[in-house]
């Protein structure tokens, strides 16, 4: 199965944290550095607790945050990791390249 490409599930991260940051404006009442800080701290997966849904719609679209940044982050990563490598391995193919050229003029 082919991953999905890196700007889309970029864009899907952004959508995620600018959600999240709304819902908890709204929802919880929050100024909107301090429901960016939750938003982020929560998908991290830091969760640092000194600041608490208390609402029960808030604590459910917690709970839903959690599950859907969690995954789309870790896929996020992996892609990134993935090009990383890539690249690296591109480089080191490039330099083997121009080894094998050189040693045989």
């Amino acid at each position: 199965m082919k991953s999905p490409p890196l700007s889309a599930v970029l864009g899907l991260a952004v959508t995620i944290l600018a959600g999240g940051t709304v819902f908890f404006h709204f929802v919880e009442k929050w100024a909107w550095l301090d429901a960016w800080f939750f938003t982020v701290v929560t998908v991290s997966t830091v969760g640092y607790g000194n600041l608490v849904p208390a609402t029960a719609i808030g604590k459910i679209g917690t709970t839903i945050l959690i599950f859907m940044g969690i995954g789309v982050f870790a896929l996020l990563a992996g892609q990134i990791g993935e090009a990383a490598v890539k690249r690296r391995l591109g480089h080191l193919q490039e330099k083997e390249e121009k080894r094998s050229t050189g040693r045989e003029s």
